[in-house]
């Protein structure tokens, strides 16, 4: 009976040992069931957080897309703005080229209109000395004529004679 009871309480003690070794097991399960869970728990986070960064991803690959294709706007808006800055300096050269030659032409004008009032004032004493000159030649002629009249009253007188 004693081997009975030495078996038993081997038995007892192995079977204390089991039931501590299960619940070493068991609170071992429970540990990395919870950690399981934190784990999960961790992964979902972090699924959100990478569904959340590639949202943002998203948007900042659109801005720079919307940033080049301003940027190409801009490039393109200074090539044209150069352009029009070339456009504006050479009609600044042809319109400074045009004043030129409009002050040019101005004062050759104003030459020539000042050689024509000359030319008139001229021309007017040309005819006051024509005008003074008919009239001598019609005093003269009137002269002639008084002359001839004596002239020929005189020729008569003397063949009358």
């Amino acid at each position: 009976m004693e081997k009975i009871k030495e078996k038993l309480s081997s038995l007892r003690v192995e079977a204390d040992n089991a039931v501590a070794r299960a619940e070493e097991a068991e609170a071992k399960n429970k540990k990395l069931e919870q950690l399981l869970l934190e784990k999960d728990q961790e992964i979902t986070s972090l699924q959100h957080r990478l569904s959340v960064l590639d949202a943002d991803l998203e948007k900042a690959e659109s801005k720079l897309g919307e940033a080049k294709a301003a940027q190409e706007e801009g490039e393109q808006s200074k090539s044209t703005n150069e352009g029009l800055l070339r456009k504006i300096q050479l009609l600044e050269e042809e319109l400074d080229t045009a004043e030129k030659n409009v002050k040019e032409t101005m004062e050759k004008l104003r030459q020539v209109d000042v050689k024509a009032e000359h030319f008139e004032r001229q021309v007017q004493r040309a005819e006051q000395e024509r005008d003074q000159w008919e009239k001598k030649y019609e005093e003269a002629q009137d002269k002639y004529r008084q002359s001839k009249a004596e002239l020929d009253e005189l020729v008569q007188n003397m063949e009358g004679l």
